[in-house]
């Protein structure tokens, strides 16, 4: 094996290591110290599909928008939520209403070529803030890979996905803004928090 990829790897797995160490910092305390509420609330599983450790699972009674894309996909929207650290959190899930199995999910990625490389993801999804006239894109860690559901492949017909995509929090006065992910059409959606 290389040093240079023994080097990569070891790089990998520090910044592994530190960012679950700020995860667990920011779960555990709230500002003034004490335990948070949600800190107490069950976490979803960890996987390629699930949330962030950090973020509560959305509300799947909650419906903020429901866009219907092509072959019987369908992205229903339950939550949209600002957090304090600056960023805002969008959650929901993805559903194969189709009677097939549905494989064109690289076209989510969206078209920058940095994206291209970290398989099939929701990183192409955008947020637009028309009164700011401003677009934001899903946030990146420090290897350029998406904050968001990766390792999408093959949704079977019927199967229901849980995705989630981070982005920076658009001023504290916007509320309202219109998310975007390629191959659906956009939606209004209210920022909560």
């Amino acid at each position: 094996m290389s040093m240079r990829r023994t080097a990569k790897r070891r790089k990998a797995a520090a910044a592994i290591v530190l960012a679950a160490g700020l995860a667990f910092g920011a779960v555990g305390c709230g500002s003034d110290g004490g335990p948070r509420d949600d800190a107490k609330k069950p976490k979803p599983p960890r996987g390629s599909h699930s949330s962030p450790a950090s973020t509560p699972a959305a509300d799947s009674t909650k419906v903020i928008a429901v866009l219907k894309g092509k072959k019987g996909m369908v992205l229903t929207l339950n939550s949209a939520v600002r957090d304090a650290g600056g960023f805002v959190t969008v959650q929901g899930v993805l559903k194969n209403t189709g009677a097939e199995p549905f494989s064109e999910s690289s076209a989510w990625r969206g078209d920058e070529t940095e994206m291209q490389q970290h398989g099939n993801h929701l990183g192409g999804a955008t947020l637009i803030d028309a009164k700011e006239r401003k677009r934001y894109y899903v946030l990146r860690d420090t290897e350029g890979r998406p904050l968001a559901t990766t390792g999408i492949r093959i949704i079977k017909a019927g199967e229901t996905l849980p995705v989630f995509m981070q982005f920076p929090s658009p001023p504290a006065s916007t509320t309202d803004v219109e998310f975007q992910l390629p191959t659906f059409p956009s939606a209004a959606i209210e920022i909560a928090g």
